[in-house]
């Protein structure tokens, strides 16, 4: 089997749909096996039924990121089928309902940063033991343009975003002599679940939006896995602490 990540063990969290989804297939088309977790067992289990319909090795760990317990058992089990992991996409995320900040209700902030920034350092934490028991591993972050640019309404998911780039840039620096490199990508609006609910029976809304974009379009899942997987393969092997900005354009 040919492929950038034969032989490696990745894990997609976040991997029942959208971005995760199109990730967890495509780390398999490289030749990993691929551990998916997500909240919804019936997502993670049918992106495991697609990798292995492709004749890949998938497995499914119900979890929740925000809870410890819950991430600790689940490198467990990772580490109790495979014995290592080598790649993991951090990829939950949640939009949070939308308010002007001042209007943001307490419940709503703690929620948004429990599972987008505190969920991601939950994996980190338990990630990185495993990857330096074996002397290196990749690590790639989801954040989102609105990790870098403000995003009326949305304060408290702009605020664990900008937070996902500086955990990020910290691990890779602490990491980096021990072969672990950690980056981020920065997607802007995609067709998945969340992005079409953004943007869902309100066509002005929508090509308002768009307008924004120079390509003049929405991304897909696919074009943002894409560069997950390259992040984690060989290919990218002096890259660390990076912001990788998969946009269109919207940003620059």
């Amino acid at each position: 089997m040919h492929g950038q990540l034969v032989g490696k063990v990745a894990l997609i969290t976040g991997g029942g749909s959208g971005i995760g989804r199109a990730s967890a297939l495509i780390f398999a088309r490289e030749g990993a096996k691929v551990v998916v977790a997500d909240v919804s067992i019936e997502g993670g289990q049918e992106t495991v039924r697609i990798i292995k319909e492709g004749n890949g090795e998938a497995m499914f760990i119900k979890t929740d990121v925000s809870n410890s317990l819950e991430v600790e058992e689940m490198i467990r089990r990772i580490i109790e089928d495979y014995n290592r992991l080598d790649c993991a996409h951090n990829n939950v995320g949640i939009k949070g309902g939308m308010a002007n900040t001042a209007d943001l209700t307490e419940e709503l902030w703690d929620h948004v940063i429990s599972i987008n920034l505190k969920g991601v350092w939950l994996c980190m934490k338990y990630e990185i033991p495993q990857m330096l028991k074996h002397k290196g591993g990749s690590i790639v972050n989801t954040s989102s343009t609105f990790g870098l640019i403000g995003a009326p309404r949305l304060s408290a998911y702009a605020a664990s975003k900008h937070g996902v780039i500086g955990l990020t840039k910290t691990a890779a620096l602490e990491y980096a002599q021990d072969g672990i490199r950690v980056n981020v990508i920065c997607p802007g609006l995609t067709r998945t679940p969340m992005g079409e609910e953004l943007v869902s029976g309100n066509p002005q809304f929508k090509a308002q939006i768009i307008s924004k974009y120079p390509m003049g379009r929405m991304g897909t899942p696919e074009e943002i896995a894409e560069a997950a997987v390259w992040l984690c393969s060989d290919a990218a092997s002096f890259i660390t602490g990076h912001t990788m900005v998969v946009d269109g354009g919207r940003t620059a």
